[in-house]
């Protein structure tokens, strides 16, 4: 399981796994709930570079970020320290 602290955003943390290369159990804590339960489930089980394309640099009400770039954040942040680990 990984976890990540959000910045920028009404969300503050996400936790989520990866197993053969695919996301999995996402689980944003705070903000909008109904959104980012629909991510979460739009997600599962997508590929990681898949959910990278889609969602990486993805703005909300004029911020540089959003709940669904933060997720590509932490997902970049995870592949790299199972890089590190292998």
């Amino acid at each position: 399981m990984y976890e990540y602290i959000t910045t920028g955003t009404c969300s503050s943390r996400i936790r989520f796994n990866i197993g053969d290369n695919k996301i999995h159990d996402v689980v944003f804590e705070n903000g909008c709930n109904g959104n980012l339960k629909a991510i979460s489930i739009l997600v599962e089980g997508m590929e990681t570079g898949e959910l990278l394309k889609r969602l990486k640099g993805i703005q909300c009400n004029g911020r540089p970020t959003s709940c669904a770039d933060q997720l590509a954040t932490a997902v970049t942040k995870a592949l790299r320290l199972q890089e590190k680990q292998h």
